[in-house]
C-alpha cells in the first residue's frame, strides 16, 4: 500500500499542483500591485478573531475547504444565484457550519478601497487563514503565504461531498483523499492538527463515534453522551469544541488529546492506525516545534493545489459573486 500511496500522489503531484508552479505563486506577489495587501488582511482577521476565536477556527477551515473542491480558487465563497442555486457553500460539508465569510467580506472591501480589482477572494482566502492561524497561536506560528491564487467561477455542491474528507473516514480512506490533491500522508497527520480549534456539531459524529466505544475514552464519550443526545431529543444539533483542554489555541493538544483517545472524529483516531502516522501524532504531542515547523510547510502545499491561472479565472470584484461578462461554468 505505501508505494502505491507514494505513486498516486507523485502523480497527482504532476497533475494538481503543477498549474501553480506553472502560475507562479509567490511570497510578496503583490508588492507592486497592492504592497500593503497582506497589513489590510491581517488587520481586519485581527479585529475579528480578537472579538470571537471561533471566526480564527472558520478562516482556517475555509482555506482547507476551499482548496479540496476546485483547488484554491474562491469557489466555496459564491452564493447561491437562480442558475446555481447550490453552490458548494450550500453543500451539508460546508453548511451551517463554516465560518469568517463576513471576515473576508470585510478584508475585500478593504482591499479593494486600496487596491481595486488587483486581489483576489483566492488570495485573500489563503491570507486570512495564515492570519488566524498566526494569532491563535498567539504569534507563534508565522507562514510565509505565496499568492497570485485567481478566482474560479465554478462552484457545485456535489462537488464538495464528493472531494471533502468526511469525518467518519478511516486512515486508508483519508490518505486516498489527500494523496488525490497531491498531498502525502504526513501533510495528512499535520494538517489534521487544525481540528485543534473550532467546535463542531454533534450530528457530525454522534453516529458513529458514540456507537463504536473501543477506540474512544469512556469518560470522554459519556461526557458527549450527555451533551448532544439530551439536546438533541429537543430537536437541537448543539456544538462541541474539537479540542476541550485548550479549545481556542492553536497549539498541538490535539495529538495529546488523539493519544488520549479525547477526539471527535473516527477521522481523528484514524491516525494511530498505523505505525507511520501513530509515531508522527506523538511527535508533534511531545516534540517540541515539531508539528509547527510541519504544519507551516504542509499548509502552503495545500494553498498551491489545484490554483487557476490565465483563462482558468479572474480576480472577482465581490467575492460572493462572478463578474459579469463570463459564460462559463455554471453562473
Amino acid at each position: 500500500m505505501a508505494s502505491a500511496l507514494r505513486l498516486a500522489v507523485a502523480v497527482t503531484c504532476a497533475l494538481v499542483l503543477m498549474p501553480s508552479a506553472c502560475h507562479g505563486l509567490e511570497v510578496g506577489y503583490y508588492k507592486n500591485t497592492c504592497p500593503r495587501v497582506e497589513q489590510i488582511v491581517r488587520a481586519e482577521v485581527k479585529k475579528f478573531v480578537y472579538k470571537n476565536a471561533g471566526i480564527g477556527a472558520g478562516l482556517i477551515r475555509l482555506l482547507f475547504h476551499d482548496c479540496f473542491v476546485q483547488g484554491c480558487d474562491g469557489s466555496l465563497l459564491l452564493d447561491p444565484t437562480p442558475a446555481n442555486p447550490k453552490p458548494e457553500k450550500l453543500s451539508p460539508p460546508n453548511f451551517p457550519s463554516l465560518r469568517g465569510f463576513e471576515a473576508i467580506d470585510a478584508a475585500k472591501d478593504a482591499v479593494e478601497a486600496a487596491c481595486p480589482g488587483k486581489v483576489s477572494c483566492a488570495d485573500i482566502i489563503a491570507f486570512a487563514a495564515r492570519d488566524a492561524a498566526y494569532f491563535l497561536s498567539t504569534l507563534h506560528i508565522k507562514i510565509d503565504m505565496p499568492a497570485g491564487r485567481l478566482d474560479g467561477r465554478v462552484s457545485d455542491a456535489t462537488e464538495a461531498l464528493d472531494d471533502l474528507p468526511p469525518p467518519t473516514s478511516n486512515a486508508t480512506e483519508l490518505a486516498g483523499i489527500f494523496a488525490a490533491k497531491g498531498l502525502g500522508v504526513e501533510d495528512m497527520v499535520v494538517l489534521s492538527g487544525a481540528h485543534t480549534v473550532g467546535r463542531a456539531h454533534c450530528s457530525s459524529f454522534v453516529s458513529d463515534r458514540l456507537a463504536a466505544a473501543a477506540d474512544i475514552d469512556g469518560g470522554f464519550a459519556s461526557s458527549l453522551r450527555k451533551r448532544c443526545l439530551a439536546d438533541r431529543i429537543a430537536g437541537d444539533d448543539p456544538t462541541v469544541n474539537q479540542d476541550a483542554v485548550t479549545p481556542n489555541a492553536f497549539d498541538n493538544q490535539y495529538y495529546k488529546d488523539v493519544l488520549a483517545r479525547r477526539v471527535l472524529f473516527t477521522s481523528d483516531a484514524a491516525l494511530l492506525a498505523s505505525p507511520e502516522t501513530a509515531k508522527m501524532v506523538r511527535d508533534s504531542a511531545y516534540i517540541r516545534g515539531w508539528w509547527e515547523d510541519k504544519f507551516k510547510k504542509a499548509f502552503v502545499k495545500m494553498s498551491r493545489v489545484g490554483v487557476k491561472s490565465g483563462k482558468q479565472g479572474e480576480i472577482r470584484k465581490n467575492c460572493r459573486v462572478v463578474n459579469h461578462g463570463y459564460p462559463h461554468g455554471h453562473y
